[in-house]
């Protein structure tokens, strides 16, 4: 299956995406918005700022585990990854959002 973007409504009605690699597992979750458009919005904010490494602000958590924030042109958050063990496994989460992110399909699951 190749990397998509998945719009999922939450439990408390808002709704949120995940982009997915190939193998099915999260790269970029987002925060979650009011409404379905909101959240397509963001998947368009994705594709428009996921190339540029500038973009990406690499961070590590109080628990030590390396994690990155996908930000707009406009310093707004538009996604974060999940926790990694090491940078260098960060850095390769990084590399899919790029690879992926400006082509992947979206499926609406909400």
């Amino acid at each position: 299956m190749p990397a998509s973007f998945i719009i999922r409504k939450a439990t408390n009605g808002q709704f949120h995406f995940n982009l997915t690699a190939a193998n099915n597992k999260n790269i970029l979750s987002s925060e979650t918005y009011r409404d379905k458009s909101g959240a397509q919005a963001g998947i368009a904010s994705v594709k428009a700022n996921c190339a540029a490494d500038s973009n990406y602000d690499r961070r590590t958590s109080s628990g030590g585990h390396a994690y990155f924030v996908l930000m707009a042109a406009n310093k707004e958050v538009i996604g974060r990854s999940e926790m990694y063990s090491s940078k260098s496994s960060m850095e390769r989460g990084i590399a899919s959002v790029k690879r992926n992110g400006r082509k992947a399909a979206i499926r609406d699951e909400a």
